[in-house]
């Protein structure tokens, strides 16, 4: 049988700790969901939950008098956060769907571990392990992460009308860990209740599908979501999946491909008012918004014959972010249009430029040339002007000196 106990997070005295505190008076606690799966996967593991017997406030009070930081980050929803050793693990009493109201469930604690499994989404995420790495897999969910399998628990219908982020959680998560075709049974019911993506608040949207276009299986997900009507409820307009599979095809070229904001850009930016569609739809933070909009201006001023000057000019008006990004975009294009071989290796030289070069500053400012003797007016701008293309088009090796001269 298939156990965890040599996982490096559960042989750390920080969770070890936690266990202590936590079962104590006959309780019982148990990690759950991601750190399991993706232990068992061969992924690292960012956090760990622990699902636990223990009521919230005993949780706490047991916490405290172990010396562990205590955080009501949602005792009223029955998880408490403890601190051990600086990191951070979300101590969940275990819970019970009484009524079901979308998201408005009615819950309450319980001790049964079927229970709280039947509650969560699906059945990878529902294996738990005991801090001696004892699997408790009540709901098949081994056999389907071992396999890479994304299914419901229950019934799929009902588990997305409950809360309709189950629609794009189940692409997500698929495009993040899954292998091969999605399960059928679940896909059907996703397209079934697409409708109820219309519903979502954009936060909530904007979450899932930052996570979505950033996993290795993204082009393949969304292509999917495209055939079946959902991805244009979910981005309001076209999308250019060649050009974002052509995109995440340079994956082993630059990191950068997984961003989401570069993600959005390739898939859905026409023009800056789609980006700012995108943003709007998907509440993107002003930082994200700029990177999109920098990413679509650099691919503007990128041609196929983009040599090396063109990049010392490209670099100093856009910076080294946009430009990568506007790069990586008109190649995912030229790779989509199927007339990037020859064009390969310009790409290619142009990246590394790009990520190697200093940007400096402009030497020159208007009151140099003003101490230099040319008088004030229309012509310091125009001066100015020209003498910034020459020392661009010098890839920034004319000096101060030798500038003025050609004033």
């Amino acid at each position: 049988m298939t156990q965890l106990s040599n996982a490096p997070w559960l042989q750390t005295k920080a969770i070890q700790r936690v266990f202590d505190a936590v079962e104590q008076d006959g309780d019982r606690a148990m990690a759950v969901g991601g750190a399991i799966r993706n232990t068992l996967l061969g992924l690292p593991v960012a956090d760990v939950d622990i699902a636990t017997t223990a009521l919230p406030d005993e949780v706490a009070a047991r916490g405290r008098e172990n010396g562990l930081k205590v955080v009501p980050t949602g005792i009223d929803h029955g998880t408490v956060t403890l601190i051990s050793k600086g990191m951070a693990y979300e101590v969940t009493t275990l819970r019970k769907d009484v009524e079901t109201f979308g998201r408005q469930a009615r819950v309450v604690f319980g001790t049964s571990w079927i229970d709280d499994a039947r509650r969560r989404d699906f059945t990878l995420n529902a294996i738990y392990v005991d801090r001696h790495g004892e699997i408790y897999d009540p709901l098949g969910g081994l056999e389907d992460c071992l396999a890479r399998r994304v299914r419901f628990i229950g019934d799929p219908g009902a588990r997305i009308r409950e809360d309709y982020l189950r629609i794009l959680r189940f692409f997500r998560i698929h495009a993040a860990y899954g292998l091969g075709a999605p399960d059928p049974a679940s896909l059907s019911a996703c397209i079934r209740e697409r409708d109820g993506l219309r519903h979502l608040s954009a936060e909530r949207i904007g979450v899932e599908m930052k996570k979505l276009v950033g996993a290795p299986l993204a082009a393949d997900c969304l292509a999917l979501m495209e055939d079946s009507g959902l991805l244009e409820i979910t981005t309001g307009g076209i999308s250019r999946i060649a050009d974002f599979r052509a995109l995440r095809s340079l994956d082993d070229v630059a990191q950068e491909t997984r961003r989401p904001e570069l993600g959005f850009a390739v898939l859905s930016g026409f023009v800056d008012e789609d980006l700012d569609r995108i943003a709007d739809r998907f509440r993107l933070s002003n930082a994200e918004r700029r990177r999109m909009h920098g990413a679509l201006a650099a691919a503007t001023d990128i041609s196929a014959d983009s040599g090396d000057p063109a990049v010392y000019r490209l670099l100093y008006r856009h910076g080294r972010e946009s430009f990568i990004d506007g790069l990586l975009a008109v190649w995912a294009q030229a790779r989509a249009n199927g007339n990037s071989e020859h064009l390969e290796p310009v790409y290619l030289k142009a990246l590394e430029l790009g990520r190697s070069l200093e940007i400096p500053a402009f030497p020159l400012k208007g009151a140099d040339l003003m101490a230099a003797g040319l008088p004030a007016g229309p012509r310091i701008g125009e001066t100015l002007k020209r003498l910034e293309d020459q020392w661009l088009d010098s890839r920034f090796s004319l000096s101060r000196k030798e500038l003025l001269e050609r004033m």
